[in-house]
């Protein structure tokens, strides 16, 4: 599998990661044939489908990192997801793999089952608590959680600020809005919090990541596979925001 950065093999990311980054600087990976170095892939067990190594380079590298860092998650800590995308549903199935609590929100009673059949300890539903931090604090007995793998951006840091414990770590990863608000400076740093923006990982993390899916036989969550000429279709329904997990598209 390619490296979501290609150029990107360890330390800081290179002053060309945006450049290089597939899907933005360069075109991504909806095409029959790709030519890439032969240091921009890392090989993916022989028992894992194209289907589940496609899955990885993005979400699951991303997943990866916002759990790791200069502070790994340990066991008995406390992650908080929000909603059921691809980086979420990664980060909910590996912090349980380093046997830590998982927190998750979402807006559907039918995603919440789902999330908790994949080990969820508790989920909140946002639509019905709007003030989910608050919320959060609860269940930790007011300590807030560890990380939060904030993939929100402008339209949940305020939350996750309130739900993340001091000397916990709020890592930024995306956002699913462009209004902007504003950050509350006070409640910035009232949190007692680090925030770390991540962008993927390095080609590391990625070889960390498929041995730990190989060693522990973690299924990725793949909501829908399409097939090439029907790319059009998976779109779709990521703009829709019904899906959990990733959308695949297969080529033949």
């Amino acid at each position: 599998m390619s490296l979501f950065q290609p150029r990107w093999f360890g330390g800081p990311p290179p002053a060309t990661a945006n450049a290089d980054s597939y899907g933005s600087g360069q075109d991504g990976w909806l095409a029959e044939y790709k030519v890439v170095s032969r240091e921009s892939v890392v090989p993916i067990p022989a028992d894992m489908s194209d289907e589940q190594a496609a899955t990885l380079p993005c979400a699951g590298v991303t997943a990866w990192n916002a759990l790791g860092g200069p502070t790994p998650i340990r066991a008995g800590q406390t992650v908080l997801t929000l909603g059921s995308g691809g980086v979420s549903v990664f980060a909910l199935q590996l912090a349980k793999l380093l046997g830590a609590r998982v927190i998750a929100t979402t807006s559907s009673n039918q995603k919440a089952q789902t999330l908790q059949s994949l080990g969820a300890d508790d989920v909140i539903n946002y639509r019905d608590d709007p003030e989910w931090g608050e919320q959060v604090r609860t269940l930790t007995d007011g300590r807030g959680v560890n990380r939060v793998v904030e993939v929100g951006g402008p339209a949940t840091i305020d939350q996750s600020l309130r739900a993340v414990a001091i000397g916990g770590e709020v890592t930024l990863i995306g956002f699913l809005s462009e209004d902007n608000p504003g950050i509350d400076y006070f409640l910035l740093k009232g949190s007692g919090a680090i925030t770390r923006s991540i962008t993927v990982g390095d080609r590391t993390d990625s070889q960390e990541l498929v041995r730990a899916v190989a060693t522990t036989g973690l299924e990725p969550g793949i909501d829908d596979i399409f097939e090439f000429a029907d790319a059009r279709a998976a779109f779709d329904r990521l703009r829709e925001g019904k899906h959990l997990g990733k959308l695949v598209i297969r080529v033949s």
